[in-house]
């Protein structure tokens, strides 16, 4: 997962064409190999972002509902923060995580874990009803350990088509059990995640390695070349060849959720960007 805050500047995320401008004290969130697309949209912007897997947070609950829920919400979905005083805790939060990161204290690791849960706890307190209610993850507390073995076999062989029936022996389920709690935990089917990953091996490759693109597609169980431009392409929004020739700053392609090319970003329009730089001035008159 990756969970990300603005400490100064203006930070524009893209979702799979929703595009969401950010200020100081608000957060984004990516599922694992969620494609995604970023840029800094002011310069001298600086952020704390965080890529952890399931296993950091484990059963962690928000009364009854899972921690999960806030990452398995599509991204129009997801709580943002809405408050001034929510932004000012979350940039208090962000500073404390900054130093923990860059001087790693003892207990560092535990320090940061104790504030990413109150960031999620500061988020889901942003939901309405109707959108909890809404979200398709389960109210129960045992169901991520269950599909863990399944979870931890595709972190580990990103590139290998892990089958339904492999997956639900893992856990000890039957593949309809399988597939219904995976769903419910995830927010998405396997299949869905499991292309996802395989994505996410092949970012990893076009950025680290010179191997050309078919022997890529055929490392990550794609039929051809083809097969795989035509899924990166509708994925990540650009083509295997042009994400390896302008690859992301910064990025190589090993975290949970590859970043995506940022020439393709939208560019916001001139009064976007006017009115998002108007807002955070208001807030602090307020």
């Amino acid at each position: 997962m990756e969970l990300g805050l603005v400490l100064s500047g203006q930070h524009e995320r893209v979702y799979e064409g929703l595009a969401t401008v950010l200020n100081p004290g608000e957060v984004w969130m990516c599922a694992m190999w969620e494609p995604h697309g970023w840029q800094a949209v002011l310069p001298d912007t600086t952020e704390v972002v965080l890529t952890f897997i399931p296993e950091f947070l484990g059963e962690e609950m928000f009364e009854t509902v899972s921690w999960l829920a806030l990452f398995a919400a599509p991204p129009a979905r997801r709580p943002r923060l809405s408050t001034p005083q929510a932004r000012r805790a979350v940039l208090a939060i962000g500073e404390e995580l900054a130093f923990e990161i860059r001087d790693r204290p003892p207990a560092w690791r535990s320090v940061v874990r104790f504030n990413l849960l109150r960031l999620l706890a500061l988020l889901y307190r942003q939901w309405d009803v109707a959108t909890k209610s809404a979200v398709a993850v389960p109210s129960h507390s045992n169901k991520l350990a269950r599909i863990m073995p399944a979870l931890d076999m595709l972190h580990r062989r990103p590139g290998f088509r892990v089958g339904v029936r492999e997956a639900a022996a893992a856990c000890s389920f039957s593949s309809s059990q399988f597939r219904w709690i995976f769903c419910q935990t995830m927010g998405m089917n396997f299949a869905q995640f499991r292309l996802r990953a395989r994505l996410g091996f092949v970012a990893h490759r076009l950025l680290t390695s010179d191997v050309p693109t078919d022997t890529i597609a055929e490392e990550a169980g794609f039929a051809n070349a083809s097969h795989l431009h035509h899924a990166f392409a509708k994925h990540y929004g650009c083509t295997p060849g042009q994400y390896r020739e302008h690859p992301p700053s910064g990025g190589d392609g090993t975290g949970l959720s590859p970043p995506l090319l940022p020439a393709g970003l939208r560019q916001p329009r001139a009064e976007e960007r006017r009115q998002t730089r108007a807002r955070p001035s208001a807030e602090r008159q307020e």
